[in-house]
């Protein structure tokens, strides 16, 4: 009890436990008030950081301060936390014990992807000790940052290139806009502050918001189009990084007008229809147009009778149309069967119909029996005829008058003041009584220079008359008595009339006339009369569908002129540009067409209205590939006499072949790597090709070369039937025949081969030659003349000696024509008989005679020398030998001669067939004959020359 109560040490060790647990409770309230403040920063920071750099100044700086400075850990800042999704920043510490820190970019920024940029950052502090136990966080602060551009993009036109048009001496205050852009992000940079024109010396000028305008006013016949190039500057000073090119196009003063025309069309034969206009728009200098009417003329009167038409004879047309047979041709082309028109003047060329002028001093009588036309029948007139205003005299196109004593005209055709009559006298009847004797039609188309077509349809008391296929009636008919009988024969003419009372002409016609036709019945069918007259070629439009109903299209009957309405010029062009000209003739006719458009617009406003001048061209038909017409076939030949003396004679053109041949020029085929450039070589070489092509023929004509035909012993036959099948007329003369119609080449050929020549007496003939010419389109296209030359081969019998003294010799072979055939043999063909010359011929002829006189030459020697041999015996002389000739036979083989000639004749007619490229194997008769003598001499030959070595013979006083 004392110890515990009087120990000092042991009251001092009972008070340590306490004393330890004090100090722990002091300790830890001290250590709870080290880091009791957080870290302050600013609440909101703006900051700009430049792209491409990852710095970023801040406004204010960013520091973050603690209260619980300077103890160390809680009064320290150990960072920044960034607070947002995706930030391209982060925030350092660059002072713990100043809490100064910065913000810089994780990665380069780009302002054209983001200018601006927003998020909240929070700083703590480093707590309580190293492990940052304890740590404390400031309030969240928000921080904008701006990023700046830099310079980095140039100026890009919007436009690869800027086209307008200006028309000529106008200023004006802007052309066009260029603009270009600049992607770069700021104001600064992103503006173009400046356009350049770099081109020099051009009067333009653009301003800094890119408008152009010209410095001076601009001329269109001195520059027609300016190329401009074109730059932009941003405000950073930059160039584009290409320019733009700018075309500006001057156009002349605005002037009403078709624009897109072209003055030359060219027509190439056989291409179909050719767009006339494909680019053609009409100009109205913006006026507003109401309506737009437009009339397209194409001038052919100058082509043939007006246009292009077939220029077959008018009775091969009437046949082509469907007209039935009995037409007869007045005014035909001037040939042997045909020759009262060669006084004429014509128009001498091939290329269009066979034209007559009448200058009214002339006229012309047809033959008698050419036309044999009763008035009690129907019939029909037509004719194509161009008049013009002329004097106040009856001009007459055909009459029908008293042959002598009288000037009574029975019917008439003449034109008097532009009227067209017709007189029709009836005959001599029982009734004398008044009946129509004129008709009188009022026709503009008789005095207006221009070519038309006429028919005229009698049937008494009725005439009906077409003009270009329009029925006119007549508007005066005038009634006359009929004519008194009389004996007087009548004389057709035309061009005039003939008075027989005075023995002359009249009433002269001043004009041209072509096709003049009469034939027997009425020309009824309307569809004839418009074939006859309708042309060849003409305009034609295919119409779009959009536009076919907004505008309307009239044509005149012989489509050489339309008219085009409407309101709508877009549409009006479209129509316009599908007006097309079409030649449907095989071989038209070339030369020029001209066009002519003629414009008539409505508008709006009268007084301002424009006027559209008239547009005028032309097209160029071009020559068409004219064909070449060959003939050919076997042009020599021989047959015996009795063939020609046959009922079926000799057919002249067996192998007639006719074939047509176009040549065209194409360029030469060039290697592939040549082909570049070719069209600048001017070594390209062009080769010409010929090509066969098939078309129609309407004439063949066989003549005989050199004497006329006889008709006693010799002519021209064929068999009609076949020509009337094919549709084909024939006439024959002495002269030779003449095949007409308008039909096939092979047709033709077919023909004739038909033809067939006849003699009955042919003793005196040795050959006969024949000339065929084919042409096509009345005459324009001719052929080749192909000849024919025949022989005819004559028996020869060989003579029999009176006193049998004379053996035949064996070198003389009768001809036998059974042995040989000699039918259809030619030079050309190998597998045809022999052919005889005529010159062998005439040979053969002279060599028999001359084997008769010689053969009795020869008899009348021997008995002279035989009698001198008589009398030498007599008179005492003496011989070695008596020698007995009495049976002697001396023949003298003139055919050797002819032999030497003919193979000479041979070698060259060889040497000419080997130029030629031909060989022949065929053996006329004379030489197999000539093959035949040489044979048969050999032995006689030879026993000649074995006698004569035996004996010699004086022969001084023979003569051969």
């Amino acid at each position: 009890m004392r110890l515990r109560g009087n120990n000092p040490f042991a009251s001092v060790v009972g008070q340590v436990p306490v004393l330890l647990l004090v100090l722990g409770l002091l300790s830890a309230v001290e250590a709870a008030k080290v880091n009791k403040h957080k870290p302050w920063i600013e609440t909101t920071y703006h900051g700009i950081v430049t792209e491409n750099d990852d710095k970023v100044l801040l406004d204010p700086p960013l520091i973050a301060l603690d209260k619980d400075a300077p103890l160390r850990y809680a009064g320290e800042i150990c960072g920044f936390r960034i607070h947002g999704q995706n930030v391209p920043f982060e925030a350092v510490v660059l002072d713990k014990s100043t809490g100064e820190g910065v913000i810089r970019a994780k990665d380069k920024l780009d302002c054209e992807l983001q200018k601006e940029h927003t998020f909240t950052i929070q700083a703590y502090d480093c707590g309580e000790g190293p492990d940052g136990a304890n740590m404390k966080k400031s309030h969240k602060a928000t921080v904008h940052i701006q990023v700046n551009d830099i310079n980095e993009y140039s100026p890009v036109f919007k436009e690869k290139s800027y086209k307008a048009t200006v028309i000529e001496g106008k200023t004006y205050d802007s052309i066009l806009k260029v603009e270009a852009v600049d992607a770069d992000c700021s104001f600064q940079f992103s503006q173009i502050c400046n356009y350049e024109i770099v081109t020099p010396d051009v009067p333009f000028t653009v301003d800094k918001d890119g408008y152009i305008k010209n410095t001076e006013k601009l001329n269109y016949g001195k520059e027609r189009m300016y190329k401009l190039t074109v730059t932009a500057y941003d405000c950073g000073k930059n160039r584009a990084s290409e320019d733009v090119l700018v075309k500006i196009s001057v156009k002349p003063t605005c002037k009403p007008g078709w624009q897109g025309f072209n003055k030359r069309i060219e027509y190439e034969p056989g291409t179909g229809s050719l767009a006339l206009f494909p680019s053609m728009h009409l100009e109205t200098c913006d006026e507003p147009i109401t309506s737009i009417q437009a009339s397209i003329e194409l001038e052919t009167n100058h082509i043939g009778k007006g246009c292009d038409r077939d220029t077959y004879s008018e009775k091969s047309l009437h046949k082509l149309c469907g007209a039935s047979s009995g037409t007869v041709e007045l005014l035909p082309a001037p040939s042997s069967s045909a020759n009262w028109t060669v006084g004429l003047p014509t128009d001498n060329g091939h290329d269009s119909d066979q034209v007559f002028e009448f200058n009214g001093t002339q006229a012309i009588k047809v033959p008698e029996g050419v036309a044999s036309t009763s008035l009690k029948e129907p019939f029909t007139i037509s004719v194509w005829m161009r008049h013009g205003p002329g004097a106040h005299e009856k001009e007459t196109i055909l009459c029908n008058s008293d042959k002598t004593d009288m000037n009574r005209h029975h019917y008439s055709l003449y034109v008097h003041n532009c009227r067209l009559i017709l007189l029709l006298r009836q005959e001599p009847s029982e009734a004398e009584n008044y009946k129509p004797a004129e008709f009188h039609w009022k026709l503009d188309q008789v005095c207006d220079k221009e070519w038309h077509h006429y028919v005229l349809n009698v049937e008494f008391p009725t005439v009906s008359l077409f003009v270009d296929g329009t029925t006119f009636e007549p508007f005066l008919v005038t009634e006359d008595y009929p004519l008194h009988a009389s004996k007087i024969d009548t004389q057709l003419t035309i061009g005039g009339c003939w008075q027989g009372g005075n023995a002359r002409m009249a009433q002269f016609f001043r004009g041209n006339l072509a096709g003049l036709m009469i034939r027997s019945g009425k020309l009824e069918n309307k569809k004839v009369i418009d074939c006859l007259y309708t042309c060849k070629e003409g305009l034609d439009v295919q119409l779009p569908e959009e536009v076919a109903s907004a505008v309307k299209v009239e044509f005149n009957p012989n489509q050489s002129s339309l008219t085009v309405e409407g309101d709508d010029i877009d549409a009006f062009d479209k129509v316009m540009q599908h007006i097309s000209y079409l030649n449907s003739r095989q071989f038209p006719t070339p030369g020029i067409r001209h066009l002519r458009v003629s414009t008539t617009v409505k508008c709006f406003n009268e007084e301002t209205c424009v006027s559209v001048p008239d547009a005028e061209g032309y097209v160029m038909v071009l020559q068409p590939e004219e064909p070449k017409i060959s003939l050919s076939g076997i042009d020599h030949f021989a047959r015996g006499a009795t063939e020609f003396e046959s009922q079926e004679g000799v057919t002249l053109f067996p192998e007639l072949r006719i074939v047509s041949t176009i040549t065209r020029e194409v360029e030469a085929d060039a290697e592939p790597e040549a082909v570049e450039g070719a069209e600048d070589d001017p070594t390209v070489q062009e080769t010409v090709v010929s090509e066969e092509i098939m078309h129609n023929l309407d004439t063949c004509e066989v003549t005989a070369v050199g004497d006329e035909l006889d008709g006693e012993h010799e002519s021209l036959e064929m068999d009609l039937a076949q020509l009337q099948q094919r549709g084909l007329e024939m006439s024959s003369s002495n002269l030779g025949l003449v095949i007409t119609g308008v039909n096939t080449m092979a047709n033709y050929e077919q023909v004739l081969h038909l033809i067939r020549y006849k003699n009955w007496h042919t003793e005196a003939l040795f050959d006969r030659k024949f000339k065929l010419v084919c042409s096509e389109l009345n005459g324009r296209y001719i052929s080749n003349d192909f000849k024919v030359e025949v022989n005819v081969i004559h028996t020869a019998n060989p003579m029999e000696h009176a006193n049998n003294a004379m053996v035949q010799p064996n070198f003389i072979n009768p001809i036998h024509h059974s042995s040989v055939d000699l039918s259809g043999h030619n030079l050309v063909n190998a597998h045809q008989a022999s052919v005889v010359p005529s010159a062998a011929t005439i040979v053969i002829v002279v060599c028999v005679s001359f084997l008769v006189f010689m053969i009795v030459l020869g008899v009348f020697r021997i008995r002279a020398a035989h009698q001198r041999t008589m009398r030498d015996t007599e008179s005492g002389k003496e011989n070695e030998m008596d020698w007995d000739d009495s049976a002697l036979t001396i023949t003298v083989n003139p055919m050797e001669t002819y032999e030497d000639q003919h193979s000479s004749e041979e070698e060259e007619e060889e040497e000419e067939e080997s130029e030629d490229g031909e060989e022949e194997d065929d053996i006329t008769s004379a030489e197999s004959e000539s093959s035949e003598d040489e044979d048969g001499a050999e032995p006689e030959d030879q026993q000649a020359a074995s006698r004569q070595q035996q004996l010699e013979w004086d022969d001084s006083t023979l003569t051969y």
